[in-house]
């Protein structure tokens, strides 16, 4: 039997290390306008420019998702798959991905698959691939891992903390005088993904020092008590390190490691920001 583990492109692994026997690991990207230009969130996307991009323009930008098609073509050559997308609240992804999957139930009525909205983004959605990838390589059933799949989603949860909204404003979600409050006054915004799949303010810090203070406080609110944090941080290694650090002043032996965000997650979280995942 073989397994198959897609995301799109709210993971920020490109690939996967270390994969679990007869099982391949794919990645649909989604794509994001910014004016007149079009970036697709694949291997060969240069976030720095598109950044760069989208701070030079006033325009608008936005993401698209894939085609049902795209996931449809991602599905094939694997008898058991499993399926994770960005927050359906926040993009038609998901719903592109279930489409996906009913094109390919009628091309394949005994395949295996499982479809899985995470409810959030960035380092909550690498959270539950890397977890997928380690209930295969365990031996488990199909059956056996979507039971724990969902188990294991219920304790996982997403920190953001931003230190720009420029798209946020351009876009509508946040007044002009909230963005320009933003940028004046080093404020960063500290929030996290609901149960429902939105992304909610906690609070509002003044400075990165602050701001890393107030991620790890709302973290043991949440009930974290030492398990496996991913950090997913968009041109801002330092944060991610100073939060690594300061996790690990009360939990020494926590499993905390950090990436580069995706194109996309570069592009919600825009520069120096970080989505956090972490499991309670």
């Amino acid at each position: 039997m073989t397994w198959k583990i897609v995301a799109d492109s709210s993971c920020d692994f490109k690939q996967l290390d270390q994969l679990a026997p007869d099982t391949t690991f794919e990645r649909v990207p989604l794509t994001i306008q910014i004016g007149n230009n079009i970036f697709v969130d694949d291997e060969g996307l240069d976030i720095p420019q598109m950044m760069e991009t989208m701070y030079q323009t006033s325009a608008a930008a936005g993401s698209s998702c894939p085609s049902p098609e795209a996931f449809l073509q991602a599905y094939r050559g694997a008898d058991q798959v499993f399926v994770v997308t960005i927050t359906g609240t926040l993009s038609g992804s998901h719903n592109s991905a279930r489409l996906g999957m009913e094109m390919l139930r009628e091309e394949n009525p005994n395949i295996k698959i499982h479809l899985i909205d995470s409810l959030s983004a960035g380092g909550e959605v690498d959270l539950l691939v890397m977890e997928l990838n380690r209930l295969i390589a365990q031996g488990l059933s199909f059956e056996e891992i979507v039971e724990k799949i969902r188990t294991y989603q219920e304790r996982t949860k997403l920190l953001f903390i931003l230190a720009k909204v420029d798209n946020l404003v351009k876009n509508g979600r946040l007044s002009k005088l909230v963005g320009a409050v933003v940028g004046l006054l080093n404020i960063r915004m500290v929030g996290e993904a609901s149960h429902e799949g939105r992304l909610e303010l906690l609070q509002k810090a003044r400075g990165q020092k602050k701001a890393i203070l107030a991620g790890v406080e709302e973290m043991l609110k949440a009930g974290y008590q030492g398990g496996k944090v991913l950090i997913a941080h968009s041109n801002n290694e330092k944060l991610a390190q100073q939060l690594s650090e300061k996790i690990r002043e009360t939990f020494p032996q926590a499993d905390v490691s950090y990436l580069p965000t995706s194109g996309l997650c570069s592009f919600y979280a825009e520069d120096g920001g970080v989505l956090l995942g972490y499991e309670i």
